[in-house]
């Protein structure tokens, strides 16, 4: 059986700035979506209802949508060609994500 040999070292030119940018901007997209439901939930913000079946969640995702896609873009715009430190990158995508989680769920949605 045979195996490809890897190289330990990236291409000349290689650089992990739009991969960092795409996973950091998912955690600044999960976290305004758990914003615009707290929001919601607060009575501070009604998210227009897209799709009347489905009702304000549907325009609640595409404002969640819309940051996300726009925070990627920037980072991608700023990152594209550097090579960024994964590790913090990472970590704050997690935190990110995890307190976006936490905000969602009901119990919190009591506390306001």
């Amino acid at each position: 059986m045979a195996t490809l040999a890897r190289s330990q070292s990236p291409a000349l030119g290689a650089t992990n700035g739009a991969g960092m940018a795409a996973v950091l901007g998912a955690g600044i997209g999960s976290s305004a979506m758990a914003a615009f439901v707290l929001l919601n939930e607060a009575g501070l913000f009604a998210a227009p209802a897209l799709y009347g079946a489905a009702g304000g969640v549907t325009g609640r995702t595409t404002f969640a949508t819309i940051v996300w896609l726009l925070a990627w873009g920037a980072l991608h715009a700023r990152w594209r060609s550097r090579e960024v430190a994964s590790g913090p990158v990472f970590t704050w995508t997690v935190v990110l994500v995890a307190l976006a989680i936490i905000a969602t769920l009901p119990p919190v949605w009591g506390v306001l």
